[in-house]
């Protein structure tokens, strides 16, 4: 038989949090961002549950022919703009709406030969430092793009840093807004964080939302607020089993380098998951994990195959139990990914985003 380890992704998850999320938007419309293969759920596996979006958001021109081959004939965003001259070429012939954050992809299209103008997002730096052109530059790169004959209509755009933090997104609005005032067209400034967090602000929803992670069943500002609070369901679960048990005395050690010793006699299960599935490695002993839809521990270093949980107060459970991950357990237990990636030092985009390969995925 198969190795004892799956993910699953939970179709009927991702429609509800999709319509929590259009609740929040209220008369704005939403953008289902799907980089990264859908956040490691599978752009093909999320594209049903999330065809009532108004538009798909992602990266590069791969994922764009993949939405589009899906038979998508909506508006498709590329969050980063493109790479190259001859990317234009691909966004012609796709209908592919485009970021533009620097004055080199204003160049690129001052030289595209099309048929059709390009919609364009113009992307400003309001103060997370990353991609933008600075609120000084922003509207010259407005009048410049304003002129060519390729560009059709120009919304505007801007990206929060602290919108899941006490700082906020108010010293970013002021930026946004000072540099914009008396520009035409719409305009696009939340994340999930503020979504969720300034769904009363009109001005904060704007013209489009791009919400990622709390599709995906992740808060995003956990643990300040955790997927209860804002009503949002996991989506996917990894699942695996016990494979071994050991029995511990008092001074025993687990696993590489000895990391954890057993202060008494103890019961161990050994799971069939590693960092080859996508664990992370550097999860430390007391990550929460469910048995049977139980919560324990795991114990020591996670190794690339396996991981050691604590059994010594779960006495029935023994080789062959259900081993929750995270995600869903059995007899309606929940094991949020949040919790795990707060334990392992990291954020849930990172976990579901770096699910292995060789982990097999099932939808339900």
């Amino acid at each position: 038989m198969p190795r004892p380890i799956q993910a699953t992704v939970h179709t009927e998850a991702l429609r509800a949090n999709l319509a929590r999320l259009r609740r929040a938007a209220g008369d704005a419309r939403v953008w289902g961002v799907v980089k990264a293969d859908a956040y490691g759920h599978g752009i093909e596996r999320v594209y049903e549950p999330f065809r009532a979006v108004d538009g798909f958001a992602l990266l590069d021109l791969t994922e764009a022919e993949r939405v589009r081959a899906l038979g998508w004939r909506g508006p498709v965003l590329l969050l980063e703009g493109v790479f190259d001259t001859r990317d234009l070429e691909l966004c012609s012939r796709l209908s592919l709406w485009h970021t533009v954050h620097c004055e080199e992809q204003i160049d690129m299209l001052a030289v595209h030969k099309t048929h059709a103008p390009h919609r364009v997002f113009l992307k400003m730096n309001s103060g997370m430092n990353r991609l933008g052109f600075a609120p000084q530059a922003f509207r010259g790169a407005w009048t410049r793009l304003n002129a060519l004959p390729q560009v059709d209509e120009i919304t505007l755009m801007t990206h929060f840093s602290d919108a899941d933090t006490a700082r906020g997104i108010a010293h970013q609005m002021r930026v946004f807004a000072d540099a914009t005032h008396d520009l035409p067209g719409e305009r696009s400034l939340s994340n999930s964080a503020a979504a969720l967090r300034f769904a009363d602000d009109g001005a904060v929803r704007a013209d489009w939302i791009r919400p990622g992670i709390a599709l995906y069943g992740g808060a995003p500002d956990y643990p300040t607020h955790d997927i209860a609070h804002w009503g949002i369901a996991p989506t996917s679960t990894l699942s695996s089993r016990i494979i071994s048990v050991q029995h511990l005395v008092a001074g025993d050690t687990v696993g590489y380098g000895s990391t954890y010793t057993a202060p008494a006699a103890m019961r161990i299960g050994l799971v069939a998951c590693g960092y080859a599935d996508g664990y992370p490695r550097h999860a430390p002993t007391g990550t929460p994990v469910l048995v049977d839809g139980l919560r324990t521990r795991t114990l020591g270093r996670v190794s690339m195959d396996m991981m050691a949980v604590d059994l010594t107060e779960l006495s029935p459970a023994g080789i062959g139990a259900e081993v929750t991950l995270w995600g869903r357990g059995p007899r309606g237990s929940v094991l949020p990914v949040d919790e795990v990636a707060h334990a392992a030092g990291t954020v849930s985009y990172e976990l579901l985003c770096a699910l292995a390969p060789r982990v097999p995925v099932l939808t339900d």
